[in-house]
């Protein structure tokens, strides 16, 4: 356990005041009205919001994430999430121009310009509390499952105690200065956290603790550090690995799958960041410099500090998890005893049940290691708060200090967000619509705290980021193409959203607790299944498939949206394309067909993809010592940023 310096306390603690002064500061402003605590008036500009958006979805649950896929899936595993830049470049030159050309004060109010009637009131109440409430609280409570692991890897503190102190800074300032002062706090956090992420990996690849290893050119002829450098799925795991690790995320899931964070065609906090923005410029502009800093910037001092831990804390050998795993079947009503009341077991027994249990896991090193950590936390994720919980004095609080901006920008993102929903497409438009700004203020408030309680209670349930990060995924399953083609074909009705949502929402339910009884995963390993794709895959693609078949179906099977409400949407958005040519033609609208420039977004789309990949690999490549291959990749990214500038200039704007 590490007892913080009167140095790095006061690091700390400055950084805490500094916070909560941004949110005093705001708060007068964000008072005002609805618009101005949830939107900030409609008036940031693009660099701003742009760094706001990559805050958001830079967490201390982010570096923990990462080191638990370079562990056990290696670098190339993030292909998981850097899929998802293609739907990250398609928000950018496509949908962020109609986000903000909607001026709408949440995303959600989306259904009632694009649908009409009881169906489009009903998804927009029910998504308010179904995203607002469940998804934003699962995601807080991945969020501070990270912040408990640290707590307790680094400090020896108590879930419940970790919560509470991570939680109040945040409380304060996220309550009181709205959306202006969750986003310029987010600017200072980022820099904050950025800077403690360059220091840690810095300090774990030159600290002698780590097995002689002082350079980066020692790590990286590493045994183990060398079987997971790879970029690219390699032929060693077969076509299960190629499959699960890149083809399925490229080919199919960035498009078909919901993510908060990375919808298609964009939404959640980058919707409301969007519709914060000057005008359809700057909306553009934030969202693209999101996507660099969020896929090139940010991934390689976490990979490094996660390749570091693999040469401090190994992953078990194959062998010696057999031997655990014989050992704890030999002795199973000794882990019986343990699993049930392991308080009254003998130091010395209890002890010895953990480690072959955390050996048969694969975590044997992490065990002996942090003998304190709770065996529900004992997973490969721990590695990373590990490895900085040696860093020495002032380092030390700099890297917290920026663990903590880290929580703190995105918990006060998703309260925000969570509460803008529940006050202005629940509350508002179904429990009292003579709200005052006031009213709606005080409201937003109070659901946030609520948030923050419920999002604690349920990360104390909670195991690890990345079995959340795959449940939201499987529960996004088979939407993604719905909230693509939605302003683009008139077809889709509010049927097709409910009948979607509840689907895959039905089908991720399935796998979790239905598919395990019913002997579904053994019988496809037997058929021989898993030699195509592991079961996490197979599971995607079954609810993408299931999900995108029973929408189209509903579509099909339910009346179209009446002709004046499609007029009218396609008045105000201007979306154009094949998809609104019969709601043009019957209305003599002008063509926006003509001259639609989605083409041109879509292969703006593709170069910014190649841009930002390119950058990503290139830094990979030069730190792993290929200074002529990464050189070459900079190169690229460069070339292909130039060239992606003067074809956005094409796009057009109102």
């Amino acid at each position: 356990m590490l007892k913080i310096s009167w140095v790095d306390a006061a690091i700390i603690i400055g950084f805490l005041l500094s916070v909560i002064a941004v949110g005093s500061a705001a708060a007068r402003r964000s008072s005002q009205s609805a618009s101005d605590f949830f939107l900030s008036g409609r008036s940031m500009p693009w660099w701003l919001l742009g760094v706001s958006m990559v805050a958001c979805t830079f967490s201390c649950d982010t570096p923990n994430l990462v080191t638990d896929i370079v562990r056990t899936q290696g670098v190339a595993g993030n292909w998981a999430w850097w899929a998802f830049l293609l739907t990250g470049m398609m928000t950018v030159f496509v949908y962020a121009k109609l986000w903000r050309r909607s001026a709408l004060d949440t995303d959600l109010g989306f259904y009632e310009i694009r649908y009409s009637g009881r169906p489009a009131a009903v998804l927009r109440g029910f998504r308010a509390l179904y995203l607002g409430v469940f998804f934003n609280i699962m995601i807080m409570a991945t969020v501070s499952l990270a912040a408990i692991k640290i707590g307790q890897v680094m400090f020896g503190l108590s879930p419940v105690m970790t919560l509470v102190y991570a939680s109040a800074g945040v409380g304060i300032y996220a309550t009181l200065g709205g959306l202006t002062g969750s986003i310029w706090a987010d600017f200072y956090q980022y820099a904050i956290a950025m800077i403690g992420a360059i220091f840690a990996a810095v300090y774990a690849v030159n600290s002698a603790d780590v097995g002689g290893i002082t350079s980066l050119k020692e790590l990286f002829a590493h045994a183990d550090v060398q079987a997971k450098m790879s970029m690219f799925p390699s032929g060693a795991g077969g076509l299960s690995a190629l499959m699960t690790v890149l083809i399925l995320p490229i080919a199919v899931q960035w498009w078909n799958v919901w993510y908060p964070g990375a919808e298609p065609g964009g939404g959640g906090y980058i919707a409301q960041r969007m519709l914060s923005a000057k005008d359809e410029k700057n909306a553009v502009g934030a969202t693209l410099l999101f996507n660099f800093l969020h896929y090139a910037m940010r991934p390689w001092p976490w990979i490094i500090v996660a390749l570091v831990s693999l040469a401090q804390f190994p992953i078990t050998p194959p062998a010696e998890r057999e031997a655990a795993r014989a050992w704890l079947s030999e002795n199973a009503a000794l882990v019986e005893q343990y699993d049930g009341a392991k308080d009254r077991m003998p130091v010395e027994a209890r002890a010895q049940v953990r480690q072959y249990k955390a050996d048969a896991a694969g975590v044997g090193s992490l065990a002996r290691a942090f003998p304190r950590v709770d065996d529900q936390f004992l997973r490969n994720d721990i590695a990373y708060p590990g490895m900085i919980a040696t860093m020495p004095k002032g380092w030390l609080g700099l890297i917290v200090a920026s663990l903590i901006a880290a929580y703190m920008s995105t918990i006060a993102t998703h309260l925000n967000w969570g509460s803008s929903y529940v006050v202005q497409d629940f509350y508002a438009r179904f429990v009292k619509r003579d709200v005052t700004p006031k009213q709606a203020v005080a409201v937003g408030r109070g659901t946030m705290l609520a948030l923050l309680v419920l999002s604690g209670l349920v990360a104390l349930w909670m195991r690890n980021a990345k079995d959340s990060f795959d449940i939201l995924l499987q529960i996004g399953a088979g939407t993604g193409l719905l909230y693509i083609l939605r302003w683009f074909w008139w077809r889709i009705n509010a049927w097709s959203e409910i009948s979607a949502m509840v689907i895959s929402f039905a089908v991720a339910c399935f796998f979790q607790w239905g598919a395990g009884p019913m002997g579904l995963e053994t019988a496809m390993r037997e058929a021989g299944l898993f030699d195509v794709m592991d079961y996490s895959a197979w599971k995607l693609v079954i609810g993408i498939l299931i999900t995108t078949v029973g929408w189209l179906a509903v579509t099909y099977l339910t009346p179209p949206e009446r002709q004046e409400v499609l007029e009218r949407f396609c008045s105000k958005i201007r979306a154009g394309g094949p998809g609104w040519r019969k709601v043009e033609a019957a209305s003599g609208l002008p063509k926006v067909t003509e001259g639609w420039d989605v083409p041109t977004g879509l292969l703006c789309m593709m170069i910014g993809c190649l841009a930002v990949w390119a950058a990503l690999f290139g830094i990979g490549n030069l730190l792993y010592g290929a200074l002529r291959l990464g050189s070459v990749l900079c190169v690229v990214s460069v070339v292909s940023t130039v060239w992606l500038m003067r074809l956005a200039g094409r796009i057009r704007l109102s």
